[in-house]
């Protein structure tokens, strides 16, 4: 599992409102190629919210140490990451930003960074 954690001095600084909006946004994703939320609560203070954990390394580092990636390996990772924006998009949810690091192997990670495009 993998718990991302809002820290009460940056939901200080900042204010729980993004990060309530994030888990609002991922609860409401459904797609075979976007990881599900499992829970998400406020302990200690501590806003989170629990997504599966799924090991590799992303398109992000990758790319960074290769350059670019082959063409056939490129060509079967364009279709996954047109998904996610797609299911992203239908879920009438136009401002979510989708970065390379989400995307691994055969899998797309949900990144959940939220904010204006």
């Amino acid at each position: 599992m993998a718990r991302k954690v809002l820290l009460p001095e940056l939901a200080a600084a900042i204010g729980p409102e993004r990060f309530l909006h994030e888990i609002g946004i991922a609860a409401r994703l459904q797609h075979p190629h976007i990881l599900p939320l499992y829970d998400s609560e406020e302990a200690q203070g501590c806003l989170y919210y629990v997504m599966p954990f799924v090991e590799g390394e992303s398109l992000r580092d990758r790319l960074a140490k290769e350059g670019r990636l082959p063409l056939d390996e490129a060509g079967r990772v364009a279709p996954h990451a047109v998904c996610l924006l797609f299911a992203s998009s239908c879920s009438r949810n136009s401002r979510r930003r989708i970065f390379s690091t989400p995307l691994l192997g055969n899998s797309l990670r949900n990144s959940m960074a939220v904010g204006s495009l």
